[in-house]
């Protein structure tokens, strides 16, 4: 090995060393931060997603009728460290906090209106919960995106984000 090849050698090494060092928050994957416009695939209009609907009379529901734009999802966004920010939409509760919720776009989507189509529903879970007395704030929500159709008993969503961070949005 010559003395510039051991000099490199010992460099890469020595740095290697400092990066396994830093704390791992430090290290950090840098994430994508997205909107709820990057969930529509791009060329679909958001107007042509927007759908029709029947009231269920017996159990007092709306059933949303959406078109096929409804459930195309953007696929670039699978398996993406994403950031995105949302509302929580409660699924799974303890007295801990959140585990388990659907990210929704506005206050209230799913609860008292139609839910917005699938590609606008983003099924989290997170290992940290969120706590209950936060629900009502708007969040930052960080880790790995899926794009993947999937039932709830609130309504169909169209990705999944395994949380590896939850934050409190703050307006500026």
């Amino acid at each position: 090995m010559t003395h510039s090849t051991r000099r490199h050698f010992i460099a890469a090494v020595a740095a290697a060393a400092a990066g396994a060092a830093l704390p791992s928050r430090l290290r950090a994957r840098t994430a994508r931060e997205i909107t709820w416009d990057d969930l529509i695939p791009p060329g679909v209009p958001y107007s042509e997603i927007i759908g029709e609907g029947d009231m269920d009379e017996a159990s007092d529901t709306w059933n949303p009728i959406f078109d096929a734009n409804a459930t195309k999802l953007n696929a670039a966004l699978d398996g993406m460290f994403i950031r995105m920010p949302g509302y929580i939409l409660p699924l799974e509760q303890s007295s801990e906090g959140v585990t388990e919720f659907v990210l929704v776009p506005y206050v209230g989507a799913c609860l008292h209106v139609p839910p917005p189509p699938p590609n606008q529903l983003v099924l989290v879970q997170t290992p940290k919960p969120w706590p209950n007395n936060k629900l009502w704030e708007a969040i930052w929500v960080t880790g790995t995106m899926r794009a993947i159709l999937q039932s709830t008993e609130v309504a169909e969503t169209g990705y999944t984000l395994s949380a590896e961070s939850l934050e409190t949005y703050v307006w500026e």
